[in-house]
């Protein structure tokens, strides 16, 4: 394994892996796999890049970090030569952690500095200019991730915001350093090293800002940001015949699907609201799955009945909605008892024979993916085709496998629902 990957949630997990596995013309990318969880033993013999999918998005700080060392160490004993903390385009996180926190404790440990910090993804409109990270035209916290109900973010400048997660300096890499290439972007973050900066922030508007700064980062041995940080690294490792490079294929397969979407986005809004405007579509009433009169036997029995559609079970709702729920009953328990019904509809949906799932919003596809992955004995995953930029199918298992994709909750076409069930070979 050359290039180790530990993400802070799965939707993120499988945005990483799509990018490392498609690499960029002409060379391609790495042979890669997606792990739920930290694996207990060695990984495939043949896998490249490995991804680790961590719930330690909100998770409590003492608690990513030591989940996210225990990654580190498993990755470093597969031989990993470059490690990469892969977190949200959209730096999601609370002003006290869990970025800089898990951040710090990966340096630290790997005696880096001057770790690169650089969240762009400019193909689905995230860029980092000036140390501000914008969506599409809107500085971060006017695009409607303010109001995100765990990590409302409510300051554009990274630097900044870094600063309140860290004991340690955080510097900057400007946009026209990045454009003089790589030597100069090498020169920088060697200079804020000296510093005595932990970490620097890397500005990037473009794909090809991208691509100059992983030629710079080719011999850094930590490195942090959004799926984009990756797009360049794989070409690395191939150029150096470390790597074999080439295009990645997976099989899909016929049958039935079904569609379960936690995400409170506008983006995933939107497209429960087309989906339901042609297919069946079940609202969670969250009151009544609190008090246990709607349970995963319900939500199953309205996708078997719908079977032969495309059946949509979705908790999302609009900002005011959420919060109100969320000050009635407590917003870590309308968390838990959302991740855990998503969770047990997909375990029995797979019981009953289902072999494609899509899913949207982070903290439910985390659920959704561990129990499929425990029901089917926590393999690997596969990396397949690209739906809509950053959501690849997963494929886990051999003999009768199971088909995922996992939407980040600001991802993906109105028509993405349809659009992946398709794909995969659903209805």
């Amino acid at each position: 394994m050359l290039i180790g990957v530990i993400a802070d949630d799965f939707t993120g997990a499988s945005d990483i892996a799509n990018t490392l596995a498609k690499g960029v013309a002409p060379e391609g990318g790495l042979a890669t796999a997606q792990f739920p969880g930290v694996p207990s033993e060695p990984a495939p013999e043949n896998v490249e890049a490995g991804v680790i999918s961590l719930k330690t998005r909100t998770a409590p700080i003492d608690e990513a970090v030591a989940e996210s060392l225990a990654a580190l160490e498993w990755l470093l004993e597969q031989g990993c030569r470059q490690i990469i903390f892969k977190y949200c385009s959209t730096f999601d996180s609370t002003s006290e952690g869990n970025i800089g926190p898990v951040g710090q404790a990966l340096a630290l440990a790997m005696n880096a500095r001057g770790v690169v910090v650089c969240p762009a993804f400019p193909t689905v409109g995230r860029t980092v200019y000036q140390g501000h990270l914008f969506v599409f035209d809107k500085l971060l916290n006017e695009s409607g991730m303010q109001n995100h109900p765990l990590t409302p973010m409510t300051d554009p400048d990274i630097r900044r915001f870094l600063a309140l997660q860290t004991e340690w300096g955080v510097g900057h890499v400007a946009q026209p350093v990045v454009t003089d290439g790589p030597t100069s972007i090498s020169a920088a973050l060697a200079a804020d090293a000296k510093a005595g900066n932990m970490f620097t922030v890397v500005d990037a508007t473009s794909d090809n800002d991208l691509l100059t700064i992983g030629e710079a980062l080719e011999d850094a041995s930590l490195i942090t940001g959004g799926s984009g940080i990756a797009l360049g690294l794989p070409r690395n490792f191939i150029r150096k015949r470390l790597a074999r490079g080439g295009e990645t294929t997976l099989e899909v397969q016929g049958g039935p699907g079904a569609i379960l979407a936690g995400s409170c986005s506008g983006a995933t809004r939107g497209q429960v609201d087309l989906h339901e405007s042609s297919q069946p579509a079940y609202a969670i009433d969250v009151p009544k799955v609190i008090s246990g009169d709607i349970t995963a036997d319900t939500l199953v029995d309205f996708i078997v009945e719908h079977q032969g559609k495309q059946p949509l079970i979705y908790s999302s709702g609009t900002p005011e909605a959420v919060k109100e729920i969320q000050n009635k009953f407590g917003r870590a328990k309308v968390a838990a008892t959302l991740d855990a019904l998503f969770a047990d509809t997909a375990r029995k949906l797979i019981q009953r024979g289902y072999r494609k799932i899509v899913v949207a919003g982070g903290e439910t596809s985390g659920a959704v993916a561990q129990a499929v992955a425990d029901e089917l004995g926590n393999p690997a995953m596969q990396i397949g085709p690209e739906i809509d930029p950053g959501v690849p199918i997963l494929k886990l298992g051999n003999g009768d496998p199971v088909l995922l994709a996992l939407k980040s909750g600001n991802f993906g076409a109105p028509d993405f629902f349809s659009k992946a069930l398709s794909i995969m070979g659903g209805n």
